[in-house]
């Protein structure tokens, strides 16, 4: 978090507080999985399927003390547990039971009860009315001044853009820096292709609404590989063909199976897949540069038909699908 903003929650709440960083994404697997993390806390999210290298990910939940997951729907990551795990939740339906509580009142009780007489915050007056929330967040935020008043005007309100609104830019001189990147070449060998996942139709973050992607003319299927028709050929394969997809990363391999293939207009040596399904192809240690962000975007794989010539027979609970998806 930048400085200007903790010293703003610091004045807002009476605490200081920490200026370390903590762990991303990445470095929280590769924590957890060493054992410097024991206690593992998601608020709503699929974690699991959405990190790279799931194989890893799944070793690294197990290796925890302590899995909480606070959700509204069952997903994979809740069915890989630490060695104690809990699932909190309260959604829109009626409740199965009367001691659910909502996700506000879960994170205050744990303030609460980790902080004690510590706490300067009065987390009961929060959770009573979430008026006060908004009211804080217009005092801490930039842009989210009389934030109760503006949230409730028709078409909701725009958050400031300097470089939008009045043309400046928060750099030293005042002016929009641009840079130039060489354009990288990729040296496929014979067979290989460069794999990117993408988003299908219906679907929010990790979660898969329907099997369908108008978008791509795609019904009533997810583990779908979209290839170059030449490709599809020169592969020896065919439309709707079962095939495993496995990543090539400093002599190690990962493999995702039974995608069916689907020939697409996509430029050649190239191929797409859905995630969170492909994710277990992605290595953990294939990140870029400054956001530590794994490359979803680009890895090298090969195809081959699959064992089996059936794809996965979906249960159509989300939580019902293998590790690798």
């Amino acid at each position: 978090m930048a400085p200007q903003f903790l010293d703003a929650l610091g004045r807002e709440f009476h605490f200081i507080p920490p200026h370390k960083h903590g762990f991303d994404t990445v470095e929280t697997l590769r924590a957890m999985h060493a054992g410097k993390v024991k206690v593992f806390v998601a608020m709503g999210g699929n974690f699991l399927s959405a990190t790279p290298d799931t194989e890893y990910g799944a070793a690294a939940m197990r290796r925890c003390a302590l899995t909480v997951h606070v959700a509204i729907k069952l997903n994979r990551s809740h069915l890989v547990t630490g060695e104690q795990a809990l699932i909190l939740s309260q959604g829109r339906l009626p409740p199965p039971s009367d001691e659910l509580l909502a996700e506000l009142v879960i994170v205050a009780r744990m303030a609460k009860a980790t902080l004690g007489a510590r706490s300067t915050v009065d987390w009961d007056r929060l959770v009573a009315d979430y008026h006060h929330i908004r009211d804080a967040i217009a005092r801490v935020i930039p842009g989210f001044q009389v934030f109760n008043q503006r949230v409730r005007a028709p078409g909701g309100f725009y958050l400031p853009n300097l470089a939008r609104d009045r043309r400046e830019w928060s750099t030293k001189s005042g002016k929009a820096h641009f840079t130039c990147h060489a354009i990288p070449r990729t040296a496929l060998e014979p067979g290989q292709l460069v794999l990117m996942s993408i988003r299908s139709h219906d679907r929010f973050n990790t979660t898969v609404y329907v099997l369908d992607d108008r978008y791509r003319g795609v019904h009533d299927e997810r583990r779908v590989l979209y290839l170059n028709p030449a490709d599809t050929r020169e592969l020896a394969l065919h439309s709707g063909q079962v095939v495993d997809l496995t990543s090539h990363f400093r002599g190690a391999t990962r493999t995702a199976r039974r995608f069916v293939v689907v020939p697409y207009d996509i430029p050649r040596r190239c191929a797409a897949t859905y995630d969170p399904e492909a994710n277990v192809l992605v290595p953990v240690d294939i990140v870029a540069e400054r956001s530590n962000t794994p490359t979803y975007k680009y890895l090298v794989v090969t195809v081959a038909p699959a064992a089996s010539s059936r794809p996965y027979d979906y249960d159509r609970a989300e939580g019902a699908q293998p590790l690798d998806g």
